[in-house]
This record gives C-alpha cells, sequence and structure tokens, in this order.
C-alpha cells in the first residue's frame, strides 16, 4: 500500500451563500485546491464528493457527474463518485479517496464535499437532517437531532456531573477559534452568558449549543507521497484513517453517552499511523452539538472518560491548552454544510501542520486528528494527519 499526501486544499466561506449556487460552491473549492496543489486539470484521475441530501435540499441528484461536468472534466470522462453517510459524508468521502490512491488505482484525486442548506425553510430542513436518523423508531415519533443529543446530555450530566455551564464553555471556546476564521460562518466571540441565556431548544441544549444550518464547500487534493515533493515542499501525509458504524437508533446502544463508532474509527486509525491519543496535537472533532464534542474527545482518547466537560472548562482544548480542538471553529462557529463537513476538517488540519492557520496557529503541530459523525453516532470516520517532510 502507498502512502498517501494532501498536496492543496480549498475553501469556499460558510454561511448564508444566497447568490451561489451548489455547482458555484463545489467548482471554487476545487479550483482553489487544484490552486493550491500546483497541478492542472489534466492531472487529476478521479473526483470524489461527500454530500448527504442534494436530491432533497435542491432537487439535484448526479452530484458526482454534475461537479465534474462544471469542472471541465467531463470531455476526460474521468470517474466522479457522490459519497453518502449523513453529515459523515465528507469524511468518507477523503477515506474513498484515500484508498484509491492507496492501492495505486488513481494517483491524482480530488476529494470535495457541499452542501447547500439554506434554499429550504427551516422546518424542511430539520426534517431532511431527521432523515438520517431512524425513520421507524425515531424520525417517526417526532424525535430531531436536538431532542436525541439532549437525551445524550442529560444523560452525561447524570453519569459524569457534566453541568449546563460545562456544555456552555464548548461554545465559547469554538466561538473564540471561529472569530479567528476568515471562512467561519461566525466569526464572533459569544459570552457564557449567551450561551446560557439563548432560548431553548430541547432540554438542557439551547440555541447555541447547536450546530447551524450553513451552505459552503471544501475540497482537498491527493496523491502518492512519493510524488508529493514534485508539487509542494510541505506535504501533508494522511498516516491512518478507520471507520466504523453503530446502531441507527440509540434505544440499541448499551451506553448512550459513548460512540461506540468514534471508539473503533479511532482505534483502526491510530493503529494504521502507529500513532497514540496523546500524540496528537491539534483535532477538528464533530461538535454538531456542544454535548458532542465532550463526548468525542473523550471517546478518541484525548482525554479520560467523563472528562470532557472539565477539561473544556480548564483551557485544556483552547488554543494555548494541551490539545486544541477545532482551531477553525468547529462545526458550531465555522459552520455545517453537511457534505463539506468532513473535508472542511482536514483543510484545518494541513493548515495547521504546514503552519498557516494564521492567528489560530498551534505551534509547532506535526500530527493531527479529523472526526466526522453520521447521525447520531451511527458511522464514524477518523484520520490521522501527519507533517510529511
Amino acid at each position: 500500500m502507498r502512502e498517501v499526501a494532501v498536496i492543496g486544499t480549498g475553501a469556499t466561506k460558510f454561511g448564508e451563500l444566497w447568490e451561489k449556487s451548489f455547482r458555484d460552491i463545489g467548482i471554487t473549492a476545487g479550483l482553489e485546491a487544484v490552486k493550491d496543489a500546483g497541478i492542472t486539470s489534466n492531472d487529476i484521475d478521479a473526483v470524489y464528493i461527500g454530500n448527504m441530501s442534494a436530491g432533497r435540499f435542491i432537487s439535484q441528484q448526479q452530484i458526482g457527474a454534475l461537479i465534474a461536468d462544471y469542472a471541465g472534466l467531463a470531455a476526460r470522462h474521468i470517474p466522479a463518485t457522490r459519497v453518502e453517510a449523513a453529515m459523515a459524508s465528507g469524511g468518507l468521502a477523503l477515506r474513498q479517496g484515500f484508498m484509491a490512491v492507496a492501492c495505486g488505482i488513481h494517483d491524482f484525486v480530488v476529494v470535495g464535499g457541499a452542501e447547500k442548506m439554506m434554499d429550504v425553510d427551516d422546518t424542511e430542513a430539520i426534517e431532511i437532517l431527521a432523515s438520517s436518523a431512524d425513520q421507524e423508531t425515531e424520525a417517526f415519533f417526532g424525535a430531531t437531532y436536538p431532542s436525541l443529543y439532549a437525551m445524550i446530555a442529560r444523560r452525561h450530566m447524570h453519569e459524569h456531573g457534566t453541568t449546563r455551564e460545562e456544555m456552555a464553555e464548548v461554545v465559547v471556546k469554538n466561538h473564540f477559534h471561529g472569530s479567528k476564521n476568515p471562512k467561519a460562518q461566525f466569526q464572533k466571540e459569544m459570552s457564557l452568558e449567551a450561551v446560557l441565556n439563548a432560548p431553548m431548544v430541547a432540554e438542557p441544549l439551547g440555541m447555541m449549543d447547536c450546530a447551524p444550518l450553513s451552505d459552503g464547500a471544501a475540497a482537498v487534493i491527493l496523491c502518492p507521497l512519493s510524488r508529493a515533493s514534485e508539487f509542494t515542499d510541505k506535504p501533508v501525509k494522511i498516516s491512518g484513517t478507520g471507520q466504523a458504524s453503530d446502531t441507527m437508533a440509540l434505544h440499541d446502544r448499551k451506553d448512550i453517552c459513548i460512540h461506540e463508532a468514534t471508539r473503533e474509527a479511532a482505534k483502526s486509525a491510530y493503529k494504521m499511523s502507529g500513532r497514540e491519543p496523546h500524540d496528537i496535537q491539534v483535532a477538528e472533532v464533530h461538535d454538531s452539538f456542544s454535548i458532542a464534542e465532550i463526548m468525542a474527545i473523550e471517546d478518541l482518547g484525548l482525554v479520560k472518560r467523563g472528562g470532557g466537560a472539565k477539561a473544556t472548562k480548564e483551557g485544556v482544548t483552547k488554543l494555548g491548552g494541551r490539545i486544541p480542538v477545532n482551531t477553525s471553529g468547529g462545526l458550531k462557529a465555522r459552520g455545517n454544510p453537511l457534505g463539506a463537513t468532513g473535508i472542511a476538517q482536514a483543510v484545518e488540519i494541513v493548515d495547521q501542520l504546514k503552519g498557516r492557520a494564521g492567528l489560530r496557529q498551534v505551534k509547532d503541530a506535526r500530527v493531527g486528528l479529523t472526526h466526522n459523525v453520521g447521525g447520531s453516532g451511527s458511522t464514524a470516520v477518523v484520520h490521522v494527519f501527519e507533517a510529511g517532510w
């Protein structure tokens, strides 16, 4: 198996992109990544696109072919594949692109992710999101992701003493990080009081505990590490990848405060990379809700089980802390265009390892991790990245 490097990245701003179409944002991110890599369209062997639900958000299927067409690649007839795993679509697309290069099928692969979520009203968007939960036993009875994660939060509070204020600290931290990211949806800090006083969505989660609806796209260029030096003096290697699944419905899990899929995916990624949790210097994790980040850093082994809330409150996961988490602002402040999220996480980690993250740069970062979740934990994808020079 060949080693795989990321040689280029690109991303649009995330947020309410009313003036841009789905194809506009997808092409913009892809062209930025191609330019960053220093390759041309003639070098591209394949395209993988993470997308959850363009068929419902914008009534457009055939996403792979659409992007290839408007990227000017259709005449070359290269394979273009849409990858879907709910909110983990981007992370899974990256894994598919990684495997294609690692096994030698392709040399230069564009992996992108895109979603246009703002072209429908909030009620319809929530219904589309809920379609990735268990329809017969959850969505049919009115369960939404806020309500599912609210149950998780309540159980975590019961088992580990996690407080409402500690969960709010996740939001404060990520908005602080997002204020330093020019492409984030929310580029302003938020006080603890503002988070705690926000309207309630599903007790104990308020509006500020929930990631927003977003438009946006992101892309990376992959190639064999052995060829990366032809294009960059600072290639970033994907040294480990892992994917795992779990039950769709919360009630079928032994412990709703643990995402077993995350644990198993992380175990695979750590084993492949030869790394351990204590080696990770910066991480982008799936903070779709404040409690989700607390669970993620526990499940990934970055902090001890039950210690995620306390670690956040103590500044362990903030810029300058022992293990900065979601330096981009995370899903909460950077934004969460579903299919693009996993790729945007990779863009942030690559920028960190290349030392080009600007005001949110983690000093001397050499090893990073991304963690992307589908549903309420039914799919998880984890990647380990390393400076490859």
